[in-house]
């Protein structure tokens, strides 16, 4: 029953031209840390489906994403993910976009294993026409409605990042949304959760509702303190914004990247973790 697993463990299980669910919401508890290793490691080809932020970017900047399908990129106190949007310009990426229901109900689609689901969703918007793969089905029943039919969104692999879980997989929020994560788990062949702190089965604390992923739909789990950095993941930490502009002033130049990724992404997340550390004290001198 024990799932703990390594960061390297976890990544080297995934392969190029895998569709990979990510977990959390624009610039909030995201699983960067895993998000990292896959920067660093040789997977390719990737379509990425998220509610999405840094993550999408960081993937769109090493050249790893074939595909994005999201509702929007954003940082939240930067409207637009820069490398997203230079990738979206150049047209290194394919990009699927739905609306934010519609978005819900591809993962709640493939969640229960149906090849759609229908939603007023999006009717009447831009997205039927920037996504021309979308259909509409009409209710069988004497309202004859039309709606939209929204494709399941089944995922080979969801990455998470949740506040606390438990050896078992057992995953738990404690900040104030809990994004659409057990969605991802439901719809992925397998799910794998990053937390900021592991604790043996039975030692969560806190409301039930709280323990938003099961375990059942869990195939590993590792421990990353600060593993969700610069994304907020409160309680136990803000956005770390001063190194979000950081990254967003560097993603504008390609000197100026090619010097973050060398002091930032060379190494592995313990080198990354002391890099922002020694960073942060440079900033406050």
């Amino acid at each position: 029953m024990n799932k703990t697993m390594s960061v390297e463990e976890i990544v080297g299980s995934l392969e190029s031209g895998m569709t990979i669910g990510i977990g959390g919401w624009g610039s909030r508890r995201k699983p960067m840390a895993l998000v990292r290793a896959i920067h660093r490691s040789q997977l390719t080809d990737l379509t990425i489906v998220s509610y999405g932020g840094a993550d999408v970017g960081l993937l769109c900047a090493a050249g790893k994403v074939r595909k994005v399908v999201a509702p929007f990129v954003t940082l939240d106190s930067i409207p637009l993910e820069p490398h997203f949007r230079a990738a979206r310009q150049s047209g290194a990426v394919e990009f699927a976009e739905y609306d934010e229901g519609m978005f819900m109900f591809g993962l709640l689609a493939a969640a229960h294993r149906l090849p759609f689901l229908p939603t007023r969703a999006g009717l009447g918007s831009d997205v039927m026409r920037v996504n021309p793969g979308l259909r509409t089905v009409r209710s069988p029943y004497d309202d004859a409605e039309e709606l939209v039919a929204v494709p399941a969104l089944t995922l080979d692999v969801a990455l998470l990042h949740m506040d606390r879980a438990d050896t078992r997989g057992n995953g738990q929020y404690l900040g104030v949304d809990p994004y659409m994560d057990d969605l991802f788990a439901k719809a992925a062949a397998r799910c794998y959760v990053s937390c900021e702190r592991l604790v043996d089965p039975g030692k969560l604390e806190g409301p039930p509702q709280t323990l938003l992923v099961s375990r059942m739909h869990v195939t590993g789990v590792v421990e990353t303190p600060n593993g969700g950095h610069f994304t907020d993941c409160g309680p136990d930490r803000s956005r770390d914004e001063a190194f979000q502009r950081h990254y967003a002033a560097s993603a504008a130049d390609p000197q100026a990247w090619a010097a973050f990724t060398e002091r930032f992404l060379s190494g592995d997340e313990a080198a990354y973790q002391e890099a922002v550390r020694r960073w942060r004290e440079e900033e406050a001198r």
